[in-house]
């Protein structure tokens, strides 16, 4: 899982590297929907590493 987590952060990265790239060619519409594809990607990432009430986490759910 933790594999999972790590890829869907390098693609949050890329998400949003490409989206300063299209906005600097003035494709705003497209940025901002691959900005916002980013930002869930990182949201979602938080959501599975915040700790649990019980102090563990939903990534390693045994420990």
């Amino acid at each position: 899982m933790e594999t999972f987590v790590s890829i869907l952060m390098l693609a949050g990265i890329a998400l949003i590297a490409g989206a300063v790239v299209l906005f600097r060619k003035g494709r705003r519409q497209h940025a901002l929907l691959m900005a916002a594809a980013g930002l869930v990607m990182f949201a979602n990432v938080a959501i599975w590493l915040m700790p649990t009430d019980d102090g563990r986490s939903l990534v390693n759910p045994q420990s």
